[in-house]
């Protein structure tokens, strides 16, 4: 059983909805990621997605943007992000890490290269934005070696026979794309995505995220009462823009920032 599992799995016997918080591995400097980690941990993450910043994030809005572009400015590369993984794990072995990237990283160590890198560092999910799951197989395949699950997005219009199709190769969890557009997006229609939700649970049983346009505590309790998992990043990348010259409060606007949200997923109850 993946760390993943193990964390829905403990979550739904406690009657609890999972936090998982995007940031940019070495946003706003590298030495400062693994730190973050640990205070997103500690506020009350369940889990947390790490993006590998990339040149050109065409999913991602201008806040994520920027991200990976003072990332890149740092020289953060990807054996700089496996190295984040493994120091992280120095002090915790049980929050699942997933790591968010385009194909074209990975094309460039090469699969097999980079899976094996990744399960060595202690990495537990991987969400490929860009990869549709018809040409999948072969990373899937890989990815399964070294049990690694592989995290598929969703979208208000993704249905019929696509969605079985990635039902039926999706492990860990399926991340629903709330909106229509990029991260950091606005109009979020909690009720659409409580009926897109029912549609995808009638074709799998695999724990469902959502993720997009949530950006406070309020929405983030709104869709964490359909969902079994709330992804929140342009919210905390924003904080992390704001308070760049000053790392003691930029922590502690990202601790301040995630209790609240905990806090929100723990009203639910």
């Amino acid at each position: 059983m993946s760390r993943i599992t193990a964390q829905f799995n403990a979550l739904k016997n406690n009657h609890k909805k999972a936090l998982i918080p995007f940031i940019t591995a070495g946003d706003p400097i590298l030495d400062l990621t693994v730190e973050l980690m640990h205070l997103l941990v500690a506020s009350g993450a369940d889990m947390i997605e790490l993006g590998i910043p990339f040149s050109d994030p065409m999913a991602d809005g201008p806040v994520i943007q920027r991200g990976s572009e003072r990332a890149l400015r740092n020289g953060t590369n990807t054996d700089d992000v496996f190295n984040i993984v493994k120091e992280f794990r120095v002090e915790n072995e049980s929050t699942p890490v997933i790591l968010m990237s385009y194909l074209n990283p990975i094309e460039a160590i090469g699969y097999t290269t980079f899976v094996e890198k990744a399960a060595a560092a202690g990495v537990d999910g991987l969400i490929i934005v860009d990869l549709p799951p018809e040409e999948s197989a072969t990373l899937s395949a890989v990815l399964r070696l070294h049990s690694i699950d592989q995290i598929f997005l969703i979208s208000p219009t993704t249905s019929g026979e696509r969605l079985d199709r990635i039902c039926a190769v999706a492990s860990g969890f399926l991340y629903y794309v709330s909106l229509k557009g990029v991260t950091g997006s606005s109009k979020l229609d909690v009720e659409a995505v409580g009926d897109k939700l029912n549609e995808i649970r009638r074709k799998t049983i695999l724990p469902l995220g959502v993720g997009f346009g949530i950006k406070n505590p309020q929405i983030v309790e709104a869709v964490g009462r359909v969902s079994d998992a709330v992804v929140v990043g342009s919210a905390l990348v924003e904080r992390i823009a704001q308070n760049i010259g000053n790392h003691e409060k930029l922590k502690s606007e990202i601790t301040i920032f995630t209790r609240s949200l905990r806090a929100a997923l723990d009203r639910i109850g």
